[in-house]
């Protein structure tokens, strides 16, 4: 019976851990590498995944990171190209803005007509010339320059008493009045004359000579039409009424004007800046004496204009390469290539630089020394510039920053390309649209990615409790085997 009875409580165990060892396979598939073993009537019976317990963050991690990976990617990638197609359209709008503002310099109207002038003798002066003047000569014969007047007063000895009433000081039609009192020295006086409110166009300041002090009033401005008058209040005291009278009394400092003539032309000018007596010229005058103004046509203004431009265009045709470049070898493209915006700009651009000024006699960039090379850049021959500024440099004008210019033309296209409801602007509106798309996409990821990870990490965990107690009930198993074997033999 001893016998029968252990024979048959082998085969139920045996049934037992082959179920156990059935469920413990299921489990194992998903991911457990542990194991337990049992023996049975001397058979050894294994059972995978009842060993140590799962590794439950490691498998929920993979897990997680497994099914986030392509979606992940796209959003990555679409970011990492949208991000490259802004960086490039930010140079792109870099560029523009450069050549922009050398096409401005170039339509600007001080760019042309300017002049050179400049006069025989350093030591008499300097002259300036805008694009009113006229080329050429001129004698010029300066006899007098303008002066400021200036008049001093007698000495007054320390101590002596000023007396009180008002002093009246006259520059053409405008005048002050200044109040003396009892005990006012000249310095009070001098003050109170630079501190009005009215003052007309003087200054005052005392000066100690050995004989004692004066009273010196000068006039602000030159010419004799800024010459002062004083006088003395009725009932001020004689001693002012003196010290008015000496400062009214003409001395060897008197206001007087410029004098000159311009081939034989007699000029007079408040001022030793004389501007008006020759059109376009202005004369700064120094001294007296004789000398020539000569007055030349000064190219180099438009000249760099010119230069500033093909600079700034060839930076720009550089920049527009580089944007939609693509290397072959490395299978590498710039961040613009293809893009429908830079295309717009180029076409845009090429059909201006290469078209013709209509009404003009030049009519092409080429007749003033601007020509593309193979590569789209542009080169400036100066010598022919300068003889088309030379010969007519009304055209060369009209050619870069006439109603047809290319200068002009160009504003407009520039304008249109950089503003900010430009078709830039717009695409980097669109471009940060997707952006934002994209963001949220990646929000939503994270969010589903998160409930993903928590539900995992629910049935892993229970899994693994499972398992440990699956464990548990083998080892179980195991010795009681082991017991009833004992008891077999």
């Amino acid at each position: 019976m001893t016998t029968t009875s252990s024979t048959s409580s082998t085969s139920s165990l045996s049934s037992l851990l082959s179920a156990l060892s059935g469920t413990s396979s299921t489990s194992s598939s998903t991911g457990s590498s542990s194991s337990g073993t049992t023996s049975t009537s001397g058979a050894t019976v294994s059972i995978p995944g009842l060993g140590t317990g799962l590794d439950v963050s490691s498998i929920v991690t993979a897990l997680v990171n497994a099914e986030k990976a392509p979606k992940q990617a796209q959003i990555d990638s679409q970011t990492s190209l949208i991000n490259t197609q802004v960086s490039g359209l930010n140079t792109l709008q870099s560029a523009l803005e450069s050549l922009q503002s050398a096409v401005s310099e170039l339509t600007a109207s001080g760019s042309y007509d300017t002049f050179d002038a400049t006069l025989s003798g350093t030591d008499m002066g300097s002259a300036t010339a805008t694009s009113g003047a006229a080329a050429g000569s001129y004698a010029l014969q300066i006899s007098q320059l303008a002066t400021a007047q200036s008049r001093t007063s007698d000495a007054v000895a320390s101590g002596t008493s000023i007396g009180s009433g008002s002093l009246s000081f006259t520059v053409g039609s405008k005048s002050v009045s200044i109040s003396v009192s009892d005990g006012d020295s000249l310095s009070d006086i001098a003050s109170a004359i630079n501190g009005s409110a009215g003052n007309p166009g003087i200054t005052a300041t005392v000066v100690n000579g050995t004989d004692g002090a004066h009273l010196m009033v000068t006039s602000t401005q030159t010419g004799t039409s800024n010459g002062f008058s004083v006088s003395a209040g009725s009932g001020s005291s004689d001693t002012l009424s003196a010290l008015a009278t000496q400062l009214d009394t003409a001395g060897s400092n008197e206001a007087q004007d410029a004098k000159l003539t311009v081939n034989g032309v007699a000029v007079d000018s408040a001022t030793n800046t004389v501007s008006g007596a020759i059109q376009g010229v202005s004369l700064s005058l120094t001294t007296t004496g004789s000398t020539t103004l000569n007055v030349k046509v000064d190219n180099s203004t438009t000249t760099q204009a010119v230069q500033d431009f093909v600079t700034a265009y060839n930076s720009y045709a550089s920049t527009m390469s580089s944007l939609s470049a693509y290397d072959a070898t490395s299978k590498t493209s710039g961040p613009l290539l293809g893009n429908p915006v830079l295309n717009t700009i180029r076409n845009q651009v090429n059909s201006i630089m290469s078209g013709l000024v209509s009404n003009n006699s030049l009519g092409s960039l080429a007749q003033v020394g601007v020509t593309r090379d193979g590569d789209g850049n542009l080169t400036l021959d100066t010598s022919k510039l300068t003889a088309a500024l030379n010969s007519n440099p009304t055209q060369v004008k009209d050619l870069f920053a006439g109603t047809n210019g290319y200068g002009t033309k160009l504003t407009t296209a520039l304008t249109s390309f950089t503003a900010s409801n430009g078709i830039i602007a717009n695409q980097q509106t669109s471009l940060q649209s997707q952006l934002t798309s994209l963001s949220s996409q990646q929000t939503a990821l994270d969010k589903r990615m998160a409930v993903y990870q928590s539900q995992l990490s629910t049935e892993y965990t229970n899994l693994s409790t499972l398992m440990s107690s699956l464990n548990q009930t083998s080892n179980y198993l195991t010795q009681l085997s082991d017991q009833q074997n004992k008891s077999s033999s």
